[in-house]
Formats: structure tokens, C-alpha cells, sequence
């Protein structure tokens, strides 16, 4: 089979130095056979297979169906063994036969975690941001595509970096010169395929590998592996080729591969850029990771094994688990591509590996992990964050406290006494009260009356801000940073017009229990809404009227009585001073004090009477007040904060999905 040279670069030599045309003539005799037939790999045998009488007439000769031979895909090529006539060819396998999915069976955790992680992105992708979610979405989108493609075959990329023998070690594994190799560097300037088995075309389609670069193995030993069959081995550029074009070739393809052979050499192995740029960073794909340790045959005595075990080292402090004593990890050995010492070891362990069949699953596991494990800044939190009944209830406080719950009970107490005292009191009592609240503006009857002043504006204001601010705090803490922001965002934004809307609810409350709370100027919280605070005033300005006793009428009868006698037993007295009426003091003048006496005794009496209603109206009219600001806390702040809450618990038991069954730790 030829190999590439470097006429697809525009040179005219060859890496060797030699005349590309002295080049070329030796490939062509190292490439035919004893029988003497040309063999230039799967273009070659195609037309071998259309001349079964073993003549090389039909080599170069272009395709009946109209296609070059030069463009043929590989797995489009049959078998030596094939018929003559393409018409009477059997179809292939791959155009009978399904192709079956590259995961394990539909039980195993593989679909489970791609389906959580799938609904994981799309429940965030309103709170976070495309770039955190872009990773786990190459992802998907990768585990989609490589489910669509054959589970028959076992992709294997061989990366390394310069002069590291890679390049040999694939022709070695393939059992004939396919890649070039050679003293200058790069040698290697494009991904080159071998595949064992016909049907991985759409694999090498997703790869990106040209058909020009698709290699079938030479005719022998290592073409007919049972073992390998299914192996797909992709050569790829230097990792740390100065070209810019080979290391995104070579992190391109790797991304795609379903495991990878890393080839060391003793002078490099311990390479920052290796370790930093691609085994730390894959350390949780060991299960389909091979590094190997090449060129041993240059290393005196001992000394492989001393390399070897630094190798060792380096990996497990970059975190890449060793498959040792039957534990799953990265295989990790020494070898001579050049001598060939050890190269059947790894074509061995390639060969268990290929047809164990499960490599796309593993790698796919990992790159479901490793997505995991970025995502976890923005999915886990410190503690058990949320809105506990404690924190639900000091909001409330705060918001009974900003709309003045608790002044209001006291007033709307205040107003059932005051309308006890004007019901049962004396009326000289009254009288003088009248007079009061005639001169004194700041009188009881006034007080209720008065306008929140602006400086009790504000502060309402300011109190409504810090309890929003405060719930807010709680139920953010230990959350993630990005569902944290939502948190406070949702609380933040339900807070616009809180202050008016805990004005018009407590009205309205108040109102329905028979108090109002409007004052006919501007609200607690500044609004222009014929509203003010709970104090016990009805709309317009005008004293509410509590409801009243079943005993009040009594009480008022009974102080009725006691002022007809006062005035009685002060007329029968003025009788006898001016000589109407016959003289006798004692008993007008006991008339008089029974009235006198009887009134206030009847008024303290009520006084006592109505303590424990009042207090009880009191309380009724802070609870309404309390329960409307509660009630327009809980719509406009604590709900959404809630909903927030909810949702992140929701990504949260997602992400613990995903990373229910890692197969990595991560």
C-alpha cells in the first residue's frame, strides 16, 4: 500500500531526501506481491477483485459506475474474495443490517444520564448563560451523533508529540507502511485512517478524514485479527507541531475519537504541555486512555523501567487512574515500535479492547462526567438553602410592622372606647370633651384623623425595602451564584409598587371588618389613594363606627336614669330654696347624690365592661392588616422567590442524575 508522500504538500522530494520519482519506484516494488500484482491498498484490490483471474488490467482504470477510484470511500470497496460482476455482489452488512446504537443495553445508566442531562440544560437555559452551558451541549450533541453511527466499530486515535514514534507504532499496529515517517518534522500533517472492517464510513465522515487518507491494512497477520476487527486507528499530527492547523486538527479529532493511544518517548514523557493540555485534563477518561511508553529499545538495562515508573507517577498526579490488578483505569506500558518489542502485547489489549464493544459507551460516560464536573459550581450548593417557616414569618413581621399593623389595632382599640365612653359617659363628661376637642388640635378625636407625616412615609418605605432585601438574603444563601442572582431578582422585582399595594389591601381589609382605614390625604406609604393608615377613621374622614354591644342601650338607659336624677334632686332642691316647695333636704338631696354618684359608677362600669371586647376588636383589626400585607408580601415577593426555589431544586435532583452513576468519581 503507498504511503503518503509529500506531493500532497507541493514538495518535490521526499522526506527522505530522495527524488520523489526514486521514491515512488520503490514503493511500487515494495508493494507487489510474490505473485507479482500490484497492490496500492483498497483502490488496487477493488479492481483485483473485478479480474478474479489475478490481472492487474483493470488497475487504474476508471469505474464503470462514473466515479474515480481515486474518490472510492473505503467501505465502499468489496472483498478480494467477491464476485467479479459488481451487479451480482451481495449487499453489504451495513445495508441489510440496522446499525446498533453505541450504548449499552437500553436498561444501562448511559441513556438514563444523557436524558437528565438533556432536560438539565433545557430547564437552564433561562438562568444561565450559553457559555457555561455550551459544554454539556457538545455533549449531546456528540452522544446524538455517534449514536447514529456503527456500534461495530471502535474509533482509536494515536496522538504524541514530535519525534515521539507514533507514526511508526501505527504502521507497526497495521502491519505495513501507511503513514509516513521520517527525520523531518512534522512528518505527519493530516489525520490518516486504517480500518480493519468495511462499514465505518460515517465514523471517518464525522472525523473529517478525506477519502484520499482512508487506509485498509496490508494483506497479512494483522489484517485478519479476529481480535481487530472493528478497529478503526487514526494517525494524527503532533500535539506540539508549530503549526498551528495540526494541534486544532489533533484536539478536533479527539473530542470525536472513542479512545486514544498516547506515545511517549523517554525525553518527553514528562512534557508539561502533554500533561497540562490533555492528560490532566482527560484524566477521567482513563478507562479509554492506553499511554505508551516507545523507543525502550535506546534505554540502557533498568532504565525502562525506571522511565516507566516515573511515567506512572506523572499520571497519578495528574489524576488518571491506573488500570492495575484488574482495576479500571488507563493502561499504561513500554514498547518499541521501530523492534517491534511489545507491539504484540498492545495489539492484544487493542484487540480485547475493540471487541469488549463498549468504548463509545465508556467515552461517552466520561464526557458526561467531565461535563458534570463543570457544572457543578452552578448547580451545587453549601448547605440546604430555601425559605423556612422562620424566614416566611419575620417577612411577615417586617411588612405588619412597615404598614403599621400593630398602631392600627392599638387606634382601632382606642376608637371602640372612646365610642364607649361617648355612649355611657356623663354628660357633663362629654360636654367637656367636646369642649377639648374644640380647642386643642391635638385632641383624641384628632389624632385619629391626622396625615402620616412625610418622614413616617419614608421609613414605611425604607422598612418595606429591608424586608425584601432581608427574605431575599435568606433564601439565596448557599445557593449558586447564577440561581442566587434569580432569586434576588424575582424578590426584587415583585417588590415594585409593594408599598402601594400593601396601601389598598389593608384599606380594603379594614374596611371589610367594619374599620377603614382611609384618613382622605395620602396613605402611610405616600399614595394618593383617599386612603391613609389603619387608625380606626372610615373614608372621607369620618370616625368609624365599631359595632356595639347588646348591653350598650342598658348602660345608656342606666346613665340616662342617673342624670334625671341629678337634675330631679337638683330641681327639688331649687324648689325648696326659692319656697316652692316645702322644706326638706334630706331626701332630694339623697336624689342628688344617687345621681351624681350613680353616673360615674355607671361609666367606670362599662369602662370595665368593654376593656376585654376592645382589646379582642384591637387585635381582630391588626390581624386583618397583618394578614392583607402578608397576603400581598406572599403574591408579590414570596411566591416568585419560591417558584425560583423550585425550579433550582428541580435542575438540582437533574443534576444528581447525571452524576448518579459516574463511572470517574467526578
Amino acid at each position: 500500500m503507498t504511503a503518503v508522500t509529500d506531493e500532497d504538500q507541493g514538495n518535490s522530494t521526499t522526506a527522505t531526501g530522495e527524488p520523489k520519482e526514486k521514491e515512488r519506484e520503490k514503493e511500487k516494488e515494495e508493494a507487489r506481491g510474490k505473485d507479482g500484482r500490484w497492490d496500492d491498498g483498497l483502490i488496487a484490490r477493488r479492481a483485483a477483485a473485478a479480474d478474479p483471474r489475478g490481472g492487474d488490467s483493470g488497475a487504474g482504470h476508471p469505474r464503470t459506475d462514473g466515479r474515480s477510484t481515486d474518490s472510492a470511500d473505503p467501505s465502499d470497496l468489496t472483498d478480494p474474495s467477491a464476485p467479479s460482476d459488481p451487479a451480482d455482489s451481495p449487499p453489504d452488512e451495513d445495508d441489510v443490517r440496522p446499525q446498533v446504537e453505541a450504548y449499552g443495553p437500553s436498561g444501562g445508566p448511559l441513556p438514563t444520564r444523557l436524558d437528565a442531562l438533556r432536560e438539565l440544560v433545557g430547564l437552564s437555559r433561562a438562568r444561565l448563560d450559553r457559555d457555561t452551558l455550551a459544554e454539556a451541549g457538545r455533549v449531546l450533541d456528540e452522544a446524538a451523533a455517534r449514536q447514529r453511527l456503527s456500534s461495530r466499530h471502535t474509533v482509536v486515535a494515536i496522538a504524541g508529540a514530535t519525534g515521539s514514534g507514533k507514526s511508526t507504532l501505527f504502521n507497526a499496529l497495521a502491519g505495513t507502511q501507511i503513514s509516513d515517517t521520517g527525520l523531518r518534522r512534522p512528518t505527519t500533517s493530516q489525520p490518516i485512517a486504517c480500518s480493519w472492517t468495511d462499514g465505518a464510513a460515517g465514523l471517518l465522515d464525522r472525523l473529517a478524514i478525506p477519502g484520499r487518507l482512508r487506509r485498509r491494512p496490508h494483506p497479512g497477520p494483522a489484517a485478519f485479527d479476529e481480535a481487530l476487527q472493528g478497529l478503526v486507528l487514526v494517525d494524527l499530527p503532533d500535539h506540539d507541531s508549530a503549526a498551528t492547523a495540526h494541534r486544532d486538527q489533533v484536539d478536533r479529532v479527539l473530542a470525536l475519537v472513542d479512545a486514544v493511544i498516547w506515545v511517549v518517548d523517554p525525553e518527553k514523557y514528562a512534557d508539561a504541555a502533554l500533561h497540562e493540555r490533555y492528560l490532566r485534563p482527560l484524566a477521567g477518561h482513563a478507562e479509554v486512555t492506553f499511554v505508551v511508553l516507545n523507543q525502550i529499545d535506546r534505554l540502557p538495562g533498568e532504565a525502562a523501567d525506571l522511565v516507566l515508573d516515573d511515567l506512572r507517577r506523572l499520571l497519578d498526579e495528574d489524576g488518571m487512574a491506573l488500570g492495575e490488578h484488574g482495576e479500571p483505569g488507563a493502561t499504561v506500558m513500554s514498547l518499541s515500535a521501530l523492534t517491534g518489542d511489545g507491539v504484540p502485547e498492545l495489539r492484544e489489549m487493542v484487540g480485547r479492547f475493540v471487541q469488549d464493544r463498549t468504548a463509545a459507551t465508556r467515552r461517552l460516560s466520561a464526557d458526561v462526567d467531565a461535563a458534570a464536573a463543570r457544572l457543578r459550581p452552578v448547580y451545587v450548593a453549601e448547605g440546604r438553602p430555601g425559605l423556612g417557616e422562620r424566614a416566611r414569618e419575620e417577612f411577615t413581621d417586617r411588612l405588619a410592622e412597615a404598614v403599621g399593623a400593630a398602631a392600627a389595632g392599638q387606634a382601632a382599640e382606642r376608637e371602640w372606647r372612646r365610642n364607649a365612653g361617648r355612649a355611657c359617659g356623663t354628660p357633663w363628661l362629654r360636654l367637656w370633651r367636646w369642649y377639648e376637642s374644640r380647642g386643642l388640635p391635638g385632641s383624641l378625636d384628632r389624632m385619629g384623623q391626622a396625615l402620616a407625616p412625610p418622614e413616617e412615609e419614608s421609613t414605611a418605605r425604607q422598612r418595606v425595602e429591608q424586608a425584601v432585601r432581608i427574605v431575599a438574603d435568606d433564601a439565596s444563601a448557599g445557593l449558586p451564584a447564577p440561581w442566587a442572582q434569580a432569586v434576588r431578582e424575582a424578590a426584587f422585582t415583585g417588590a415594585k409598587g409593594l408599598p402601594e399595594a400593601l396601601d389598598d389591601l389593608a384599606a380594603k381589609a379594614a374596611a371589610g371588618g367594619g374599620s377603614a382605614k382611609g384618613s382622605g390625604g395620602s396613605g402611610r406609604f405616600g399614595t394618593a389613594s383617599g386612603r391613609g393608615p389603619a387608625t380606626g377613621v372610615a373614608l372621607g374622614g369620618r370616625p368609624a363606627r365599631p359595632p356595639r354591644p347588646k348591653w350598650w342601650p342598658a348602660a345608656v338607659l342606666a346613665q340616662v336614669s342617673m342624670t334625671l336624677l341629678q337634675v330631679f334632686g337638683g330641681l327639688w332642691l331649687l324648689g325648696q330654696i326659692v319656697g316652692v316647695l316645702e322644706p326638706g333636704l334630706v331626701v332630694p338631696a339623697l336624689i342628688m347624690l344617687a345621681g351624681v354618684v350613680g353616673g360615674p359608677l355607671v361609666e367606670w362600669s362599662c369602662a370595665a365592661a368593654i376593656r376585654g371586647p376592645a382589646r379582642r376588636y384591637g387585635q381582630d383589626a391588626e390581624r386583618r392588616l397583618r394578614e392583607a400585607a402578608a397576603g400581598c408580601g406572599r403574591a408579590r415577593v414570596l411566591d416568585p422567590v419560591s417558584a425560583e426555589l423550585a425550579r433550582y431544586r428541580e435542575v438540582r435532583e437533574r443534576y444528581v442524575a447525571v452524576t448518579e452513576f459516574s463511572t470517574t468519581g467526578q
